[in-house]
C-alpha cells in the first residue's frame, strides 16, 4: 500500500490528534526517549542485526552523497544537484530495503523512508522529514523488526547517525530550511536531537542547561550528550551570541532541570510538528500508519507536486504570524550555505571550508 495524504483542513488534524496513529507516534516517541534517559552517547551499547542493517542503510545514503557532487554555484539557495541525489535512493530504496523489510510492505516503508531527506522539489529540509524518519522507524516497530530493547542503540546509534547524514546532505546540496526555521525553532532544521538529548541529561548531577553557555563544557561534554553536541554545531555555522541567532535555545537554557527541558520539548513536538497543519498535510498515511481524514485528488493525495511554486489552485490555512506553506512559502537561504560559502584563489566557485556567518 502506498501511503497517500489525508490531512487536508484544520477538522482534519484535530480528528488525527485524536486518532489512533497520532497516539501511536508520541507513544513511541515517548518510549524512546525513555530508552535514552541517563544514556551517554558513547556507552557501549550493543547492535542487534537489525541496528546494524539501519547502519548500513544509512551508510548507503552517506555514499551516494558523496558520489553525486553538487553543481559549482555561488547561490545560497539548494543546490540541483540534490534532485540527481534524491532520484538515485528513490530507486535503489527497494533493494536497500529489502535486506531487512518484508517483500510485501517495502513499497510502504520505502515511502517515509524517502520522504525523510527532504523535498526534491523545493530541495528543502525541516521538521516534517525528521518525522517522517520516526515513522520510518516506527513502520518498523509496528513489523516487529524492532525489539523494545533496541530502542536506545535506535536512539543513540541510528538517529544520531541520521542527524549526520542530513548534515552531510545540508552541507553538500545547501538544503533549504523548510517550515519553521531559525530564530523561530530550535535550529534550522532539526527538532529531536534536542529532545532525546535532554532525555539523556535527565539525571545528570551537575550539568544543567544553562551549562550550553559555557564554552569548555559544550567542548568537553558533546561527545557524551546529544543536547550539547546541536547546540555546539549551531554556533559552529552562526556567529554572535546564542541569545541572538537561537533565541528558543537560549530561552529553554533557563529552565531548572533537564526534567523540566525534556518533558516541555515533546509537549512543544505534539504543538509544533504534529500539531500544525502546514507539517502534516504533507504527511501521509498507510496501512501501518493509518488515518483517513479528508478527500482529496489521488496525485494531491500521493504527495504529486505541481512545478515552481504554482498555488493558483488551492488555498491554506495557517496561523497568523505562522510561516506560509512550504508548497509556496518564500525561499529561505541556507545558513550553512554561507557559512561553507567562505572562498579563496585556488577553492574556485564552491569551496566548503566552513566559517561562521554573522546573524542577522
Amino acid at each position: 500500500m502506498i501511503p497517500a495524504r489525508q490531512i487536508l483542513t484544520p477538522e482534519d488534524l484535530v480528528h488525527f490528534q485524536e486518532s489512533a496513529a497520532c497516539s501511536e507516534i508520541l507513544l513511541f516517541l515517548n518510549n524512546l526517549n525513555d530508552s535514552v534517559i541517563g544514556v551517554k552517547t558513547t556507552d557501549t551499547i550493543e547492535d542487534s542485526d537489525i541496528i546494524q542493517r539501519l547502519l548500513c542503510f544509512l551508510g548507503a545514503i552517506q555514499q551516494t552523497n558523496k558520489d553525486i557532487k553538487p553543481i559549482e554555484t555561488n547561490s545560497r539557495f539548494g543546490n540541483a544537484a540534490f534532485r540527481d541525489f534524491y532520484d538515485q535512493v528513490e530507486q535503489k530504496l527497494p533493494t536497500w530495503l529489502a535486506a531487512f523489510v518484508p517483500a510485501e510492505h517495502i513499497e510502504e516503508v520505502s515511502k517515509y523512508a524517502q520522504e525523510s531527506f527532504g523535498n526534491r522539489r523545493r530541495i528543502d529540509y525541516g521538521t516534517g522529514h525528521e518525522l517522517n524518519f520516526l515513522s520510518f522507524l516506527l513502520c518498523l516497530d509496528k513489523l516487529e523488526l524492532i525489539k523494545r530493547e533496541d530502542y536506545a542503540a535506535l536512539v543513540i546509534h541510528v538517529f544520531f547517525r541520521y542527524v549526520h547524514v542530513m548534515r552531510g546532505l545540508q552541507m553538500s546540496y545547501w538544503l533549504e530550511p523548510a517550515g519553521s526555521h531559525g530564530v523561530w525553532g530550535l535550529d534550522d532544521y532539526q527538532f529531536l536531537p534536542f529532545l532525546f538529548g535532554a532525555g539523556q541529561l535527565r539525571t545528570h548531577k551537575h550539568l544543567r542547561p544553562k551549562s550550553i553557555h559555557n564554552t569548555d563544557i559544550l567542548e568537553e561534554f558533546s561527545k557524551d550528550y546529544m543536547y550539547f553536541e546541536s547546540v555546539l554545531f549551531v554556533n559552529s555555522i552562526k556567529t554572535g551570541s546564542i541569545r541572538w541567532h537561537s533565541p528558543m535555545i537560549d530561552d529553554i537554557s533557563g529552565a531548572k532541570s533537564w526534567e523540566k527541558v525534556n518533558l516541555g520539548l515533546i509537549k512543544m513536538f505534539r504543538a509544533e510538528v504534529i500539531g500544525k497543519l502546514p507539517i502534516m498535510q504533507h504527511f501521509m498515511f498507510g496501512s501501518l500508519i493509518s488515518f483517513t481524514g479528508g478527500s482529496m485528488s489521488a496525485d494531491v493525495a500521493h504527495g504529486a507536486d505541481k512545478d515552481e511554486h504554482d498555488c493558483s489552485d488551492h488555498s491554506h490555512v495557517f496561523a497568523l504570524g505562522q510561516e506560509f506553506p512550504d508548497c509556496c512559502g518564500i525561499k529561505v537561504p541556507s545558513a550553512i550555505a554561507a557559512a561553507l560559502a567562505s572562498k579563496d584563489a585556488s577553492a574556485g566557485p564552491r569551496n566548503t571550508h566552513m566559517r561562521p556567518i554573522p546573524f542577522d
